[in-house]
């Protein structure tokens, strides 16, 4: 049986990861902080995963957690003292109790592809996975674009109150990456669970243009939504930059207004061309159509 320890289990896909892990048969751990929400633990517990309270700043801590640990799975969200520092103690932690292999927190597009300070967060993962790839053990990072749930939240490609799929550049036609959380939390759990699998791997639930977008939701509401130039690329980088330069405050802030620009200016630059949806028969993927029904 594998033994699978996974970071950031009570979040929305940590605990999805722990849940497909469990599905899969493997002896799932989850590494909480002393002050975590009982309510959150005991919805663990229920899955069947064993819950370990340790202090996320000692190195001594996480090794005695990472004992008999096969696979190390981060699904921490946070700035530089998560992204770098805890991640940081849980990896060297890791690597101290003789781990094999370690899955970091890269669930977002594939950065390294994109130039450096576009994406503060993308950054912070940039500068992380330079250390991970310092150490001696052995790495995957799981790429899967946007989460497909933002086409919920009125974002510019899809704002549902005031019926429009915008865009930027000359970019109708480009092809954006989504994948649901339950596909990424299956997709997860399958390279956790194998240890052929590759430093890098790209996934979408379906990869669809504002073009098919405006087209998807026509179909699935008889509406036409107004397709919207926003501006150009370059005019959207100046903004961007202008805006994270006047809102400070934002700096200590995970999804700042300017950090939400980022994301979608990253997704106007760079898709994925390399998928491995193909890896895992297991794992069953949303189409474009079935989700935009749940979202209209």
């Amino acid at each position: 049986m594998n033994n699978i320890l996974v970071a950031g289990a009570t979040g929305n896909l940590g605990n999805r990861i722990c849940r497909e892990l469990v599905g899969r048969g493997a002896n799932v751990t989850a590494i909480v902080r002393p002050s975590t929400d009982a309510g959150k633990l005991d919805a663990l517990k229920e899955l069947g995963v064993q819950v370990v309270e340790a202090d996320l700043a000692s190195k001594e801590a996480i090794t005695a957690a990472c004992a008999g640990i096969d696979c190390v799975v981060s699904a921490l969200a946070g700035l530089r003292e998560v992204i770098i520092d805890i991640q940081k103690n849980i990896l060297d932690g890791a690597i101290a109790a003789g781990v094999q292999r370690f899955i970091p927190s890269d669930f977002c597009t594939d950065y390294t592809a994109l130039l450096p300070g576009m994406n503060r967060n993308f950054d912070l993962r940039r500068e992380f996975r330079e250390y991970l790839d310092s150490t001696v053990i052995k790495s995957s990072s799981v790429f899967n674009g946007a989460f497909a749930d933002i086409l919920q939240y009125n974002t510019p490609v899809l704002n549902l109150k005031d019926k429009s799929v915008g865009y930027w550049g000359e970019k109708a036609g480009w092809k954006l990456d989504f994948t649901t959380m339950d596909n990424t939390a299956a997709f997860t759990a399958e390279v956790a669970l194998d240890a052929d699998a590759p430093r890098d791997l790209q996934i979408a639930s379906f990869q669809v243009s504002p073009d098919d977008i405006q087209e998807l939701v026509k179909k699935a509401t008889d509406q036409t939504f107004s397709l919207q130039r926003l501006s150009g690329l370059e005019d959207f980088a100046l903004y961007l930059k202008k805006q994270r330069a006047e809102n400070p405050a934002g700096e200590n802030e995970l999804y700042a207004r300017w950090q939400q620009g980022q994301y979608m200016y990253s997704m106007f630059t760079t898709h994925h061309d390399k998928l491995a949806n193909d890896r895992y028969d297991s794992v069953q993927w949303t189409g474009a159509l079935e989700f935009i029904k749940t979202v209209v």
